[in-house]
Formats: structure tokens, sequence, C-alpha cells
């Protein structure tokens, strides 16, 4: 029986790509990507690295579901080219993982908010990406996101961004 060599998987070969094309940083680790430079976001992360937590929704940027920060603010992923985050930093869902839960996240459990739960990364993504520019959102300051959530969950994501507001303050105070 002949052995053969275990091919890297695709975001191990993404990681050790040759220094051309477009350089990206994603959840804090380099990447580069060498394909089409129209290809949209959410592909490069869901097809070739596996960080399946951004989802497909609509594909035309209206529902929230694909939503990821590209240097610290809200994109979403679906209409965003991959020539758009050359030299930029992208963070999803997976990159929010640390020592401990996100305000965001820790307040996403505290009032179950998740139902069915396929929006939810994009919803508190969006949610990360407010309480970075209004540290006290108003209640039109929070529906103002725009993110859609076929259960309807508003009045719990709502109370969840502002529980995440609270706990972001009692951290840092």
């Amino acid at each position: 029986m002949q052995q053969t060599e275990k091919q890297p998987g695709p975001a191990e070969a993404a990681q050790s790509a040759p220094l051309e094309g477009l350089q990206l940083i994603i959840n804090g680790k380099p990447y580069f990507h060498d394909g089409d430079p129209a290809m949209p976001l959410l592909w490069y992360l869901r097809d070739v690295l596996r960080l399946t937590g951004t989802k497909y929704g609509c594909g035309i940027g209206a529902c929230g579901a694909c939503t990821v920060l590209v240097d610290g603010k809200a994109a979403r992923a679906c209409q965003t080219p991959m020539q758009v985050t050359a030299g930029k930093a992208v963070t999803t869902i997976e990159g929010l993982e640390g020592e401990q839960l996100h305000p965001v996240q820790q307040a996403w459990i505290e009032h179950d908010v998740a139902q069915c739960g396929y929006c939810q990364a994009g919803q508190i993504m969006a949610a990360v990406d407010l309480l970075s520019r209004k540290r006290k959102p108003s209640e039109s300051d929070i529906a103002s996101i725009g993110n859609l959530c076929r259960c309807g969950t508003y009045p719990r994501i709502r109370s969840a961004i502002l529980r995440a507001a609270a706990l972001t303050l009692e951290r840092e105070g």
C-alpha cells in the first residue's frame, strides 16, 4: 500500500500562500488572496477558510446575516469584494473568541436572543460595531442597525444590546 502525504486544508493553504495578491488579516491572522479580486469576502471566508459562522442570507446586502467587521466597521461580506479588504483587518464571529465572552455574546446568552440562530452572527457583529461607536446607544441607534431576524426576536436583541453596553462599561470601569 502506497502512503500519500496529507494535503493541507484550505485554511492552511491560504495561510502559506506566497506573498502576492491581496494581503489581509482575518481574526488576527495574515492571509493572502491571489484569486479574483472581485470575489465577495463571504465566499473567501466560508469556502476557502471554512469560517462558516458568517452566513449567506440574501446575497444583496439587505438582510445582514453576513455582517463582519472590516477595520472595526460593520460590512456586508456578500457585497464586499476581496479587493476592498486588501491591507485591512477582518473580524468574523469566530474572531470574537477570547479569554471570556465578548459582552455582546454574554448579553445574547443572558437575554436568550437566539431562536433559529441563523441571523445571530450578523446581529452580534452589527451590535459590536454599534457599541464601538456609541457607548450608550439609544433605542433609535439600535433600530438603525437594520439586520433582519426572521424569527422576530427584535425586543430581545434590543435588550441584549443595552445589557452589552452596561457590561462593557462595567468591565472598563
